[in-house]
């Protein structure tokens, strides 16, 4: 069984809310950690039923259980009235509660009660390299990381079925949009500019329909936690930036699926952009299971002369991401340019070399190793407990 790194400790002195895509693992972490827990299951029509006619059950429930209790409720975003007993067993019964769920969209549109902060918010990822015996790096950036596609031979058909469940479940059963047709052409079209910086315009001409259109599109995908944006670092020294986001897919294989991507071979430039998302991905997980609070950020020049693939905080580390197999120094431009207005930075290339080597003051690092050295916080400095 794989050992998971979110192990949510917090919730011995609070609530919690945990967010997630489908299929990260919540439901199976949760079990884990809290098997003797009362859980809540809203996928189960019988509970849903049962809670939806009458949320106040829940309280009266709950109100048998001792102090200190920990109850756990899967897609809570389902009843959003149950938020209300929730919050009355909080503060009268100190009950804490994780309250899980795979968007927390329907709860705000519904004007629903998010605990007045008293929830902290929690997020899961998929798998990271860091919780995989053996970690094989091509078949993460073929098959993503959902636990069900990395660990399967073949991914292909969990990931149509994935994509299908994901646009019934999410986009369907909420109204979240009137035309299903067009938004399923937007996420292909929006797999084109995944890694790359946003044109609305361009994507709402591709797509046939408005740019007001496509930026609530994004906001979905967003918002269900199936996409994020890369803000671009925009701390003007010398050089004028785009401040333009990038979009990213959640999972790498998500977006090799909807860009119809066949087996990816090292080499070939396909599998550079998917290797580029997969270390996004990894960065961006660590950062938030680290509950570090250093923004990662992408760097690019207005004339498109120099870009650095990730920042992380304050111009503290600039990492530059290659499929290579034999960093040379045309691959540093974007990092020297960047050093030239922060001095201070750490410059990194992930590559496929084999051995570490320092060229020209940049650290150059396997992909392997890399991940190793970010997992244990000596990329970012930021432990996690």
């Amino acid at each position: 069984m794989i050992e998971r790194i979110l192990r949510l400790n917090d919730v011995t002195d609070d609530s919690l809310f945990l967010w997630g895509p489908r299929q990260t693992g919540k439901s199976t972490l949760l079990k884990q950690l809290f098997p003797d827990a009362p859980y809540y299951d809203l996928l189960k029509s019988e509970e849903y039923t049962r809670y939806k006619i009458h949320p106040s059950l829940l309280r009266e429930e709950c109100e048998m259980l001792s102090e200190g209790s920990v109850v756990i409720i899967d897609e809570v975003q389902k009843i959003p009235a149950l938020l209300d007993e929730v919050h009355w067993l909080i503060v009268n019964r100190d009950i804490h509660f994780i309250l899980c769920g795979s968007s927390a969209r329907k709860l705000r549109r519904e004007g629903a009660n998010l605990l007045g902060g008293r929830a902290l918010r929690k997020t899961m990822h998929p798998f990271v390299s860091a919780e995989i015996p053996e970690f094989d790096i091509d078949k993460a950036v073929n098959h993503g990381m959902l636990p069900r596609h990395y660990l399967a031979a073949n991914p292909q058909k969990r990931l149509q079925a994935y994509i299908g469940d994901y646009l019934q479940q999410e986009i369907i059963a909420e109204a979240l949009v009137r035309n299903l047709d067009s938004f399923n052409r937007f996420m292909e079209v929006a797999a084109l500019s995944d890694g790359e910086m946003v044109n609305y315009t361009k994507i709402a001409s591709e797509c046939g329909v408005s740019s007001k259109s496509v930026k609530e599109y994004f906001s979905i995908l967003e918002e269900t936690l199936v996409g994020f944006y890369l803000p671009a670092f925009t701390k003007v020294i010398k050089r004028r930036v785009q401040v333009s986001p990038k979009f990213y897919y959640f999972d790498v294989g998500v977006a090799n699926f909807l860009l119809r991507r066949g087996s990816l071979l090292r080499g070939t430039a396909e599998y550079g952009h998917a290797f580029e998302h997969f270390i996004i991905q990894e960065i961006r997980a660590y950062l938030d299971y680290s509950e570090s609070n250093k923004q990662l950020s992408f760097w690019h020049t207005q004339n498109n002369a120099y870009e650095v693939d990730a920042v992380i905080g304050d111009a503290e580390v600039a990492i530059e991401i290659k499929s290579s197999d034999s960093v040379n120094s045309s691959h540093l431009k974007g990092l020297k340019a960047f050093k030239e207005e922060h001095p201070e930075c750490r410059l990194v290339v992930v590559s496929l070399d084999e051995k570490p080597r320092l060229l020209n003051g940049v650290e150059v690092w396997p992909a392997k190793m890399f991940l190793e050295k970010l997992w244990k916080g000596d990329i970012c400095g930021d432990k996690i407990e």
